[in-house]
């Protein structure tokens, strides 16, 4: 699977990701029982279904491989295999965090390509 993944967060959540230096995932994560990762190819339609209108997001690259076994790739939007977190995200496996501009209607402006380094 994927090397790089990525999670959508506020900058709220991700001052403190990065202040506590581990991050057990958001409200939405918590309630579902794991961390939601999108691949690079997802990333666009998570943004745009879950993140619409949000003006504070963050876009955090992480080392895959770092999970570990905490990392698994399931069913889910479309039957698509999306990576989930099933322990918590440590700032160690963080490669990069970037701010996500909005175009004027609240849409995510995302980089292209998407940060890997």
């Amino acid at each position: 699977m994927d090397r790089i993944i990525y999670k959508l967060m506020g900058a709220a959540e991700w001052a403190a990701f990065d202040s506590d230096g581990r991050f057990d995932g958001s409200a939405a994560d918590r309630a579902d029982g794991f961390i939601h990762y999108s691949a690079a190819h997802q990333v666009a339609g998570t943004a745009a279904k879950h993140f619409a209108g949000r003006r504070d997001l963050v876009l955090v690259a992480v080392d895959a491989g770092a999970l570990g076994d905490t990392l698994a790739w399931e069913p889910s939007r479309g039957g698509q295999l999306f990576p989930h977190g099933y322990g918590v995200l440590p700032r160690s496996a963080v490669i990069s965090a970037e701010p996500v501009p909005t175009d004027p209607a609240g849409g995510a402006i995302l980089p292209d390509p998407l940060p890997v380094h």
